[in-house]
C-alpha cells in the first residue's frame, strides 16, 4: 500500500485480516485514478477498514455485501458504534467510501451487480414505452427516466408479476393512483404524475387498447400559469451575482464562465453541463446547442463577454483531459465533465455569497432574468421564444406579466381617480 496513506497499524490490520483483504489495494488504486488526494484516500480507507471490522465481527461473507447491508451499517451500527478504533463517523463520508467500495467489488466480480426486482413483464413493457418516448415523442433522457419511473410504479402496484392487461384497469384505479401519490406534494408534482400516466395510456392506445375513459379519469391539477410573476434579477443584482466569483482561481474562472452562459444566453443548467468544445465556433462567434430540452440543434450568437469568459477558462484553468466537454470537474473525480448538479450548486453558492433573496437562488431565475430583460427592451415575443428556445409562444407569454411599460398603456384608470 502507498506509504503516503500512513494508516494506523490496527486500521491496516482490519483491512488485511478480513474479507476485504483481496480488494483494498484495488480500492486505493481506483480512488487515486479518479484524482482523490492522499488525504482523501486515507480517510476513505479508514472508513472501509471500519466496515471490514464490522463484517468480521458479524461473520458476514464477501458475497453478502450489497446496498441493503451498507444501509443497515449506516443506519443501525454507525449511530451507536463502539468499535475500539477511532475512524470517521460522518454518515456522508462513510456512505461515500462504501459507495466506491461497491463499484470496485463489482468491477472485480467479487459481488453480484445490484439485482433488478422489477417483474420481467413490466421490465419489457417499460423498455418499449421508453423507446416510444425516445423515438416517437423525442423526449430527453431525464424526462424519460422520470416518466418511466412513475409508470413502473403504477404497473407494479396494479399487476405485480402478472400479465399486463389494460382491460383490467378501471378509471378509479388511475384516479386513486394519482391522488394517493399527491399527499404533501406541490401541484407541479401532480401535473408530472398526470403527464406520465397520460403519455403511457396514449402509448397503449396506439397498440389498440381502449384508454379514453382511463385518460379522462386522470385528475386535472389546478396550477394557474399566470398566478405569480416569474422571479428575475435586476441589473444591479446580476452584477453582484457575477462579482461573487473568484476569477483568480481555476474553479472560479470555470464557475464564472458557466454563470455567463446562463446570464447572457439563458442556458439551462443541463445545457451548460452538456457543452462540448466542438459546439464553440470562434470564427463565426456562435454556440451550438444540441443537447437541449427540446432535443433539437440550435445555433446562438456568442456574446463577446461570454466568449471571453469561456476562452479565459479554456486557456488558463481547464485541466488537461481527453474529454471534449467544455466544463470539467476540478475535484475528484477529476477531469470528468461537470453534471447539472455541479452547475446548480455553483449558482446557489454564488447567490448565497452575494446575499440574494433565498427565493431567487436557483439557476432558472437567471433564465427568467434574460426573458424579462428582453421583453422590457421591446424585443418581439417571437424573437424571445427563439432565444430561449421555447417550442410554444404560450411558454414565452409569461414574460408579458413583467412588461410594465406595455401593461401601463392598456391599464384602465382606477375608479374615482383623475388619471
Amino acid at each position: 500500500m502507498n506509504s503516503d496513506f500512513a494508516l494506523p497499524q490496527r486500521t491496516r490490520a482490519w483491512l488485511t485480516d478480513g474479507v476485504l483483504k483481496p480488494s483494498y489495494q484495488a480500492y486505493s488504486t481506483y480512488l487515486i485514478g479518479r484524482g482523490y488526494s492522499s488525504w482523501s484516500v486515507r480517510k476513505y480507507l479508514c472508513c472501509v477498514a471500519h466496515f471490514a471490522y464490522w463484517l468480521r465481527k458479524r461473520r458476514i461473507k464477501l458475497s453478502q455485501i450489497d446496498e441493503a447491508l451498507i444501509r443497515y451499517f449506516l443506519d443501525e451500527h454507525l449511530p451507536q458504534c463502539d468499535c475500539p478504533l477511532r475512524t470517521p463517523r460522518s454518515r456522508n463520508h462513510v456512505g461515500s467510501a462504501l459507495k466506491h467500495l461497491l463499484v470496485v467489488l463489482r468491477q472485480r466480480a467479487d459481488i453480484r451487480h445490484q439485482p433488478d426486482f422489477t417483474p420481467r413483464l413490466i421490465r419489457e413493457e417499460i423498455r418499449e414505452f421508453d423507446a416510444h418516448l425516445d423515438q416517437v415523442c423525442g423526449l430527453a433522457a431525464s424526462t424519460r427516466r422520470l416518466r418511466t419511473r412513475i409508470v413502473r410504479t403504477f404497473l407494479s402496484e396494479r399487476f405485480g408479476a402478472s400479465r399486463i392487461t389494460m382491460a383490467q384497469v378501471k378509471p378509479e384505479h388511475v384516479h386513486r393512483f394519482v391522488v394517493s401519490h399527491l399527499e404533501g406534494c406541490k401541484p407541479s408534482t401532480g401535473k408530472v404524475l398526470g403527464s406520465a400516466l397520460r403519455s403511457y395510456l396514449h402509448f397503449r392506445g396506439m397498440h389498440g387498447d381502449h384508454v379514453r375513459c382511463l385518460i379522462a379519469a386522470i385528475p386535472q391539477i389546478a396550477q394557474w400559469r399566470f398566478a405569480s410573476l416569474p422571479d428575475s434579477l435586476c441589473e444591479a443584482e446580476l452584477e453582484r451575482f457575477l462579482n461573487a466569483f473568484d476569477r483568480k482561481s481555476a474553479i472560479g474562472r470555470r464557475d464564472y464562465a458557466m454563470a455567463r452562459c446562463m446570464v447572457d444566453l439563458g442556458l439551462r443548467a443541463g445545457e451548460v453541463a452538456s457543452l462540448q468544445l466542438d459546439d464553440l465556433n470562434w470564427h463565426d462567434g456562435t454556440l451550438r446547442l444540441s443537447a437541449g430540452k427540446a432535443r433539437r440543434t440550435d445555433v446562438l450568437p456568442l456574446p463577446p463577454r461570454t466568449g471571453r469568459a469561456i476562452a479565459q477558462y479554456l486557456t488558463d484553468g481547464r485541466p488537461v483531459s481527453d474529454s471534449r466537454a467544455v466544463f470539467l470537474r476540478h475535484r475528484a473525480p477529476l477531469t470528468e465533465p461537470v453534471g447539472s448538479s455541479v452547475v446548480r450548486n455553483t449558482v446557489r453558492a454564488a447567490h448565497a455569497r452575494c446575499g440574494s433573496d433565498p427565493r431567487c437562488r436557483g439557476t432558472h431565475v437567471l433564465r427568467h432574468s434574460v426573458g424579462s430583460r428582453l421583453i422590457n427592451a421591446g424585443v418581439p415575443m417571437k424573437e424571445i421564444a427563439d432565444i430561449l428556445r421555447h417550442r410554444s409562444l404560450d411558454t414565452t407569454a409569461i414574460y408579458t406579466t413583467v412588461d410594465i411599460r406595455s401593461l401601463a398603456k392598456v391599464a384602465l384608470p382606477w375608479p374615482g381617480s383623475e388619471s
